[in-house]
């Protein structure tokens, strides 16, 4: 429900901000085929929901968090290069505290952008990068 207007939101930003750098980016997001030419870089989408919780006995409250990532796709054997650079844009893309909202839904990035260990697999070098999420409904 809430975290499928999450991904909406922060699939939409990252999306419009590949597309308008100087040689634009492919954003692969969730269950969505797409084959990659060699020796292209690339980004992929993800929402990791955590579990939905109610601070209220009414129920009237929503408690939706989770974890946004993006896996910056690169070719393997130039260190970390393109991904190191993408992976302090991409930060820049989603400030800490930040407020996003679509409808009634609003979401706050509630960590900064902090990349993990890059992943060498045959042809290609992986860095994801992530960030915490929050929403309150009521």
């Amino acid at each position: 429900m809430s975290h499928n207007i999450i991904a909406s939101i922060y699939e939409a930003r990252l999306i419009a901000w590949a597309k308008a750098l100087p040689v634009p980016l492919k954003v692969v997001v969730e269950n969505e085929a797409y084959a990659p030419k060699d020796g292209e870089t690339y980004l992929k989408a993800y929402t990791l929901p955590a579990d939905t919780a109610s601070n209220t006995l009414a129920g009237d409250h929503k408690l939706y968090t989770g974890v946004f990532q993006v896996s910056i796709v690169t070719p393997s054997g130039k260190y970390r290069g393109a991904a190191g650079a993408l992976a302090d844009q991409i930060a820049v893309l989603f400030p800490l505290y930040e407020r996003n909202t679509k409808g009634a839904l609003t979401v706050v990035t509630m960590s900064p952008v902090d990349p993990g260990p890059g992943i060498s697999v045959d042809a290609t070098y992986t860095v994801p990068v992530s960030f915490l999420y929050r929403a309150d409904t009521n």
